[in-house]
Order: structure tokens, then sequence, then C-alpha cells
């Protein structure tokens, strides 16, 4: 690959990674294509993993993507952090916030600790000696949390 090549490459990639920083995830899913075509750099794959879940629903693809780069560069907090996001739009909260934790012995990213807050803790259950999957934990802690009680 010819310099003029990678920089053109880097610069797309440069270009997703603002976008994303503005939560444009749609323009920088079109950079991040674009830069890959030019020049496929493995730590790029959880960006676009987690850009293509978010806007065309490949979770499958998404995964797989995000999956690659840890592979290739398993110490990288970033590649936790997109791998988290789309266990999110998954809908796998449990399996994101492990990944999101575990990103975040990698290395404290402020991003990480951001999507830790947003997605919040839990409340303890009701009654402790009982499970929290328990029908009268469950439903006690939903009608106190609707009256304000908790």
């Amino acid at each position: 690959m010819d310099p003029h090549t990678g920089t053109h490459a880097q610069k797309e990639f440069d270009q997703a990674q603002r976008e994303l920083d503005r939560d444009n995830v749609l323009a920088a899913l079109a950079c991040l294509e674009r830069a890959l075509t030019i020049w496929d750099d493995p730590l790029w794959h959880s960006r676009l993993g987690f850009c293509i879940a978010k806007e065309r629903g490949h979770l499958t693809r998404a995964f797989e993507l995000c999956r690659s780069a840890i592979a290739h560069d398993p110490k990288n907090p970033i590649h936790h952090l997109y791998l988290g996001k789309v266990h999110l739009i998954a809908g796998n909260q449990y399996e994101a916030i492990q990944t999101l934790r575990q990103g975040m012995t990698l290395g404290c990213l402020p991003e990480i600790e951001k999507t830790l807050a947003s997605i919040g803790t839990r409340k303890p259950p009701v009654f402790p000696a009982l499970s929290r999957d328990n029908l009268l934990n469950k439903y006690l802690g939903i009608i106190m949390a609707r009256l304000g009680l908790r």
C-alpha cells in the first residue's frame, strides 16, 4: 500500500471517529466503510460492528466484527466498549455490563464509565431472603417503584 492510500484511509477513519463522537452513527458508518475498502485495518472493526448493529440491525455480523477486533488487539478497551454497545442494542444487558467492566479493567475510558452509568444499577430486592426472580420480589418492586416508594 502506498503512503497516499494509507493517509486517505486514516482521514476517513478519523472523520468516522468524529462522527461517532457526535452520535452521528450513519455518517460514521459511511466513513468507516470507505476507509475499510481502502485499507482493511482490524483495529477499526469494532467501530464498524457497532455502526452496523445500530443502523442496519445486523447483529450477527456486528458481533463477529467486534470479536475479531478483540482477538486482534485484546488489551484495547475501546473494542470492549463497542462490543458492549452491540450487546445493549441486542438487548443483552447482562453481557453488556460484563463486557464493559472487562474493558474497564484494561483501561479507564470515560465513555465506558458513561455507558455503564447510563445503564444504571438495580435496586436491592424488596425481600433479600428471596431470589430476585421471585414473583413477590418482582411485582412488589414494580408497585413500590411506581408509587415512588423506592
